[in-house]
């Protein structure tokens, strides 16, 4: 006979389910819906700036980088959470040449709100085109 599962079995799945997560490669419905994003704030910047932004994807990471007419640069790296407004920011540092995420003091940084779209905008005045 088998014995009960202990009444927070369910509660530790789940939380194990949330931490493996957060390792795990973006999935690509997710993907789907960051490119579309991507697209539409291109739309918007694309008249004022003339510059729009090129989505990565590797593993866990959507990388933004930014072609300003034929020159792309890199702008920032987002940890995907499972959800997405809740995306996790680090800007790229050019004097460093990593992604840091302990780097919150940059022009742009109040624009940054979880989302995609908070993440160009903190772009765009960080790295102006």
């Amino acid at each position: 006979m088998q014995s009960a599962a202990p009444t927070n079995y369910h509660k530790l799945n789940v939380e194990y389910d949330v931490k493996r997560a957060g390792s795990q490669a973006i999935p690509e419905h997710v993907q789907d819906q960051a490119q579309a994003i991507v697209e539409r704030f291109n739309k918007k910047i694309d008249r004022a700036h003339h510059c729009s932004y090129v989505a990565r994807y590797k593993g866990k990471y959507l990388y933004l980088d930014r072609d300003d007419g034929g020159y792309v640069s890199h702008i920032c790296r987002l940890t995907y959470t499972g959800e997405m407004n809740a995306w996790e920011f680090t800007i790229y540092k050019y004097s460093d040449g990593r992604y840091d995420p302990e780097e919150w003091f940059f022009p742009g940084s109040e624009k940054l709100d979880g989302t995609i779209e908070g993440a160009m905008k903190a772009g765009l005045e960080a790295y102006p085109p």
